[in-house]
């Protein structure tokens, strides 16, 4: 357990701590090169249509311009994560208002400002299509017409469509279980695009060789990914490209695509220089990857006792113009999306749509936020419906260990009553309260994804321990955790140890950061090589002491025989060994973990009924995980999480008019600020059932998933007011409680 630990378990400041305070750590936009010139992009203004003409002329005779690449330059080259459905720059064709449609790369961003408006397009305009159910329509005009051909498509399409990708999940027969049920429930939930509001937009550096060669420093959060991307959509073998580590200025999930990686080689190729690209916020806005748009049904059959016995979830995603910047195409999260319930007849559609709207990718917990707003605040419906208390309902239906999800697989650890019942202690959920006062419950259960990673470990003369690996760190504490690991297995302070994040062509191949999946896969690589590293050592002095290994026990960094009363510090040890000790260790594993981690919410809301607003007065977050390696770290997670959470319930969304992105500052896009953060409690419930080192569990996402159905179900239960759509606004509460439309 925990509690035997000497480094782990503990609360540990994060190992680039010190840096990122001084302002020593190294983003991608610190780095210069000599001679480096500044890219900017021109961007369609309109939504749909044909390209006439580019008339480059006046822009390449600007002083001080060096390169301009357009569409032509690069055609029948399209780019993706799985999904290779975009062009590196629009080709012949314009299907948002945003997309590039050509670069320029001059001796600073004022004379590429300049020169970008000197690019003169004819455009022959179409009418876009921004409502996605208008998209599903038979006979609806195709925004891409050779979507068939894609490659990396799920699965194959049966003929055209802009509902591209058709994902289901399920067990038992939908349509018995409906007819078995006493009660039918149905109701459709919607929700906005966001955008993640990481501090540092997206940026990028290159630098192109004659030969097609390069090295990039660029934003992103799996450098092995973005370097097959882009690879892969130029025609170069991925071991020509070489990225540099550097650190990561928030992520969010937004971190891990490609964005502008191909123009900006293709710029610095043209022209023979490094060329750098940083995105003003204007464009992070108007043309990044933010979260989905969802139209969500949900239909459920309840027998009158409120045993459920059918549910059904139909997800309708507005991907934008493109699909590009999903790691599978479609989003994973609707599929756990029924939530935590025993549910004999469960069927569950995803449908990814094209409209002509700004490309959606990944956020935090890619389509659970949207999925358990809806899913969520169903269980509340129904149990109105039933006139059932809503507490009651949940407990009459939770899953068990060792139950069967909505899905078909067995959960073998799972804790959703037990964690269920601390988080209505915690919050006092069944106190009296007062007039206008609500309070409301969600809950979410989470398993681990899996992937592939490796860590090196090297012990010098010096006693210093280095600890190196491929693995960025996006703001999640990666190397500290690793750190940790190391420290405890050799019996070293965490001072003795420094990182050493390599790039691709020093590290091997591995899945990167992401879906809470980091410690898990790095940490139990870590844990390997920590073990290696001590057998190697034990090996080393065991050959100096002349006696056999399983004599030999560490402790503070030196290793000692007890009958014989030696010790040899670790310094002692290499230098008689004449070489440094070097041992590496892989984990690779993808598949589903079936321990799930629990979290269960609770809002407590004032309504004021003349206005509509909504104040969280309380919020409490209960949560039932594995071992926590750094109850700081982990801490923060569960803070940060829920706010994100409280954002999109009731403030964030991309507002988006006849396909242009309105709200492209944060004048515009509300954020929660300091005074937004409610009372807060939160607990957790340590359990040693994790897939990770010392058997720990994810945390990274879970606090910013049932947040804003809490939130919608306390309102409810405050004002007796349902808002089925986010954010939940003042003006949304207000028309609903006088019916003012």
């Amino acid at each position: 357990m925990a509690s035997t630990k000497q480094v782990v378990g503990n609360p540990t400041p994060r190992v680039e701590g010190e840096l990122k305070a001084n302002g020593k750590a190294v983003y991608a936009v610190d780095v210069t090169l000599p001679g480096m010139l500044w890219g900017k992009l021109l961007r369609s203004p309109i939504a749909s249509g044909k390209i006439q003409r580019i008339d480059t002329s006046k822009a390449l005779a600007l002083s001080g311009v060096h390169a301009i690449v357009t569409g032509a330059d690069c055609t029948g080259l399209k780019i993706g994560r799985r999904l290779y459905d975009m062009p590196i720059l629009a080709d012949g064709e314009v299907r948002f208002i945003g997309e590039k449609v050509a670069a320029v790369a001059a001796d600073d961003e004022l004379i590429a400002e300049e020169a970008v408006g000197l690019i003169e397009v004819e455009y022959e305009e179409t009418e876009p299509i921004l409502d996605p159910v208008e998209a599903m329509k038979p006979g609806a005009r195709l925004i891409h017409t050779d979507v068939m051909n894609y490659k990396g498509l799920p699965n194959p399409l049966k003929e055209p469509s802009n509902d591209f990708i058709y994902m289901t999940w399920g067990k038992g027969e939908i349509e018995t279980g409906f007819r078995q049920a006493d009660i039918i429930v149905e109701n459709t939930f919607t929700t906005p695009v966001v955008h993640h509001s990481y501090i540092e937009p997206h940026s990028c550096l290159v630098k192109a060789a004659a030969d097609g060669s390069a090295a990039f420093w660029s934003c992103s959060k799996v450098p092995y990914g973005v370097r097959e991307q882009v690879a892969n959509a130029l025609r170069i073998p991925p071991e020509k490209l070489v990225f540099n580590p550097v650190y990561i200025g928030g992520d969010f999930g937004g971190k891990g695509d490609f964005m502008d990686l191909a123009v900006v080689y293709l710029l610095s190729k043209r022209a023979g220089r490094p060329v750098k690209l940083v995105m003003d916020y204007d464009e992070e806005f108007a043309a990044g990857n933010p979260r989905h748009a969802s139209i969500v049904h949900v239909k459920t059959g309840v027998k009158k006792d409120g045993t459920i016995v059918a549910h059904h979830m139909n997800f309708i995603f507005d991907s934008g113009a493109y699909g590009a910047f999903k790691p599978n195409a479609f989003l994973n999260g609707p599929h756990l999306s029924a939530g935590p319930y025993n549910i004999p007849h469960a069927f569950i559609e995803e449908h990814m749509v094209y409209t002509n709207k700004i490309p959606c990718g990944h956020m935090r917990s890619p389509g659970d936020p949207q999925g358990f707003f809806a899913n969520e605040s169903q269980m509340d419906l129904v149990a109105k419906k039933l006139k059932m208390d809503p507490i009651k309902f949940r407990q009459k239906n939770f899953m068990r260990d060792g139950d069967i999800d909505a899905t078909g697989e067995e959960i073998h650890y799972i804790k959703t009553a037990e964690t269920f019942k601390r988080a209505l202690d915690d919050s006092g959920y069944h106190r009296p309260k007062p007039k206008n006062l609500g309070r409301g419950v969600a809950l979410v259960q989470w398993t681990a994804a899996g992937g592939t990673g490796t860590v090196g470990i090297t012990l010098d003369e010096n006693g210093i321990v280095t600890l190196a690996s491929a693995v960025l760190d996006q703001g999640g504490g990666t190397y500290t955790v690793l750190a940790e690991i190391v420290a405890e297995e050799l019996k070293i302070p965490l001072s003795q140890i420094r990182v050493q994040s390599l790039n691709t062509s020093q590290g091997k191949k591995d899945t990167g950061v992401g879906g809470s999946r980091t410690t898990r896969v790095y940490g139990n690589a870590g844990y390997e090589a920590a073990l290696k590293a001590v057998e190697a050592i034990k090996q080393a002095a065991a050959e100096q002491m002349g006696v056999t290994p399983n004599q030999i026990t560490l402790a503070k960094g030196a290793v000692l025989h007890p009958r014989m009363e030696r010790r040899l510090s670790y310094a002692e040890i290499v230098k008689a060994k004449g070489s440094p000790i070097v041992v590496e260790a892989s984990y690779s594993d993808s598949t589903r973990v079936h321990a799930a981690s629990m979290c269960v919410q609770v809002a407590e809301v004032e309504v004021d009924p003349e206005t509509g607003q909504v104040q969280l007065k309380k919020f409490t977050s209960t949560h039932n995980t594995g071992t926590v390696l750094n109850p700081l770290m982990h801490q923060g997670q569960i803070e940060g999480g829920t706010m994100t959470g409280i954002g999109y319930a009731l403030m964030e969304q991309l507002i988006i008019n006849d396909g242009k992105v309105a709200t492209t500052n944060f004048g515009e896009y509300k954020i929660p600020t300091i005074r937004d953060v409610p009372p807060f409690k939160s607990s957790v419930t340590e359990q040693p059932e994790g897939a990770g080192p010392y058997n720990s569990m994810p945390i990274g996402e879970t606090a910013n998933i049932p947040t804003a159905a809490a939130i919608a179900n306390a309102v409810e239960d405050a004002c007796g007011v349902r808002i089925k759509s986010l954010p939940i606004t003042a003006e949304k509460v207000y028309d609903a409680l006088h019916g003012t439309r």
